[in-house]
């Protein structure tokens, strides 16, 4: 496969590397060789089996505004864009194009949500979120702390989920969810020691994605990889 990574930070430069280790080939541009989305062009798109976003909000919806209406097939591991959402779903359904998102991309995490989503079906509970990230991180609370709120209240409508988030060193990824009984305390903790984890995830859903058209959270389908 031919893999195009918009962003040449430390995550978008671990995906370039984990795609070439998986036998694909790989272009990368950085925010300023795409300033504004401006390189991604049908001449650029034309080989492209698949374009991976690890950038900033701002320049991951201008990315997907430019791919999607191409009828591209994007993997976005940013965060922060929710608010756009749905309109990017519909652009890439309605030009024939694929989207695969999602708050995290490490299979770790995808466990996690399962855990959370049977652990939130015990009555008689409180539940709190905590996170950490490196000072860099732009958003907070994080994209997978608000995930794992989301997933609380799916389960109990009405339930009043505090998240705390902490910004500390270089620090990957620390979240902990934690339900409060009469009798006990139950705490389920994912940390990340490295980026790799989220990097092997994004290229494998990279792979999945290929050939497909529609809109997917990552969580949706991790368990087909």
């Amino acid at each position: 496969m031919l893999m195009l990574v918009l962003g040449k930070g430390k995550t978008g430069s671990l995906v370039a590397q984990v795609a070439r280790e998986r036998g694909h080939s790989v272009r990368v541009l950085d925010l300023r060789e795409n300033a504004g989305a401006g390189a991604l062009t049908a001449p650029t798109l034309a080989h492209m089996d698949v374009v991976l976003d690890f950038t900033t909000p701002e320049s991951a919806v201008e990315n997907m505004r430019a791919c999607l209406a191409l009828g591209a097939r994007m993997v976005v591991g940013t965060t922060g864009w929710y608010d756009k959402l749905n309109d990017m779903k519909a652009l890439a359904i309605r030009r024939g194009g694929a989207l695969l998102y999602g708050t995290n991309f490490s299979l770790g995490v995808q466990k996690l949500f399962t855990l959370t989503a049977e652990l939130a079906r015990l009555p008689g509970y409180s539940f709190e979120i905590s996170e950490t990230h490196h000072i860099s991180k732009i958003d907070a609370p994080s994209g997978t702390a608000l995930t794992l709120k989301q997933i609380i209240e799916e389960a109990q409508a009405g339930a009043k989920i505090e998240i705390t988030s902490r910004r500390e060193g270089d620090h990957t990824g620390l979240h902990v969810v934690t339900a409060r009984g009469t009798s006990d305390v139950i705490e389920l903790k994912h940390e990340s020691l490295d980026r790799r984890g989220f990097a092997e995830g994004a290229v494998r859903g990279a792979e999945w994605l290929c050939g497909k058209s529609g809109a997917w959270e990552f969580r949706e389908i991790f368990d087909k990889l």
